[in-house]
């Protein structure tokens, strides 16, 4: 597994920092934004915030003073396509169990 897939399954890892996510994917925030939906400090936020764009899960850009959080689609596109790989695991599985239970429904119907 590369280092990059590495970083945003780190990233993914924890609950507080899946929840950045889900309100980074309602809308672009800034730190203050995103801090008032969690009981830490700001620089607590920031820490997930880095982590999160080390992961390719966000980017961050400047707006005047202000740093703006947005999510980043193409990290959780990565996550997908590794996911997707193991589709075929559970096809064959599925294909296999399809076949015994219609070989055990004839063997019964004879």
């Amino acid at each position: 597994m590369n280092t990059d897939i590495q970083q945003t399954f780190k990233a993914l890892s924890d609950p507080t920092r899946r929840s950045i996510l889900m309100h980074l994917s309602q809308q672009d925030m800034t730190i203050g934004e995103v801090s008032s939906y969690y009981d830490m400090t700001r620089a607590a936020v920031k820490k997930h915030l880095n982590i999160l764009e080390k992961g390719n899960l966000i980017k961050a850009h400047k707006q005047g003073r202000k740093r703006i959080n947005t999510l980043k689609p193409d990290g959780l596109q990565t996550i997908n396509a590794w996911m997707n790989y193991f589709d075929r695991y559970w096809d064959k599985k599925l294909h296999n169990l399809s076949a015994a239970i219609e070989a055990h429904q004839e063997k019964h119907h004879e």
